[in-house]
């Protein structure tokens, strides 16, 4: 009996644009692009897309269409999605929708560990992440402004999205980086060996003794 695919946003975006149309793997690499889906998903590596593709396939989600011969292209295997993956690409995407999944990005645990750093260190490095997120909500804005008129909104929901966190956090970062500036934002490892003595492990005993 074959193993259930466990699912993925790649997996997901691989199998709604098979329901679009049979596609190839660099057909896929293709109309990802072409409908902005790299802002969502991960597609920077081809062997990615291709792994991907390999376990829907085992899977039974999606099955061989044909193979295409050209003098220009090497062989290209199309791919056309099943009626069990059909089935599957919405159980995941109601799944996804409704869900919240406990995920663990890098910022936070980066956050957690930062007062490893002083406050004067601290405030140019988010500087920078502030100037970046500024940069990626600018590019996603103008990308969504020059989309065709009359679009429905539907197609451009996970952008709104994506601007609505992405603005979000650059307000948050500045305020964050204003109170490092001001002096509201401090810390100090005399600061926080003093708090260790009066909460840490041991602490409300000896208050008793």
């Amino acid at each position: 009996m074959t193993a259930p695919v466990k699912s993925s946003p790649l997996g997901l975006t691989v199998l709604v644009l098979l329901h679009h149309r049979p596609l190839h793997p660099y057909g896929i690499q293709q109309l990802l692009k072409q409908w902005g889906k790299e802002q969502v998903v991960n597609v920077g590596q081809r062997a990615g897309l291709y792994r991907t593709i390999e376990r829907l396939q085992s899977g039974g989600l999606i099955a061989v269409r044909h193979t295409e011969r050209d003098q220009q292209y090497p062989e290209r295997t199309v791919y056309e999605v099943t009626e069990a993956g059909r089935a599957t690409t919405r159980e995941w995407l109601e799944q996804m929708l409704a869900v919240p999944k406990a995920e663990f990005p890098v910022f936070p645990a980066a956050l957690s560990s930062v007062l490893l750093l002083a406050p004067d260190e601290v405030a140019p490095i988010l500087e920078q992440r502030l100037a970046r997120i500024t940069a990626r909500r600018t590019a996603l804005e103008r990308q969504t402004a020059d989309a065709p008129a009359g679009l429905p909104r539907i197609t451009l929901i996970e952008n709104e999205y994506l601007l609505t966190v992405l603005g979000a956090e650059e307000r948050w970062l500045r305020g964050v980086v204003d109170d490092l500036h001001n002096g509201s934002l401090t810390w100090s490892r005399e600061l926080l060996a003093a708090f260790d003595e009066t909460s840490g492990p041991g602490a409300d005993t000896a208050e008793r003794s």
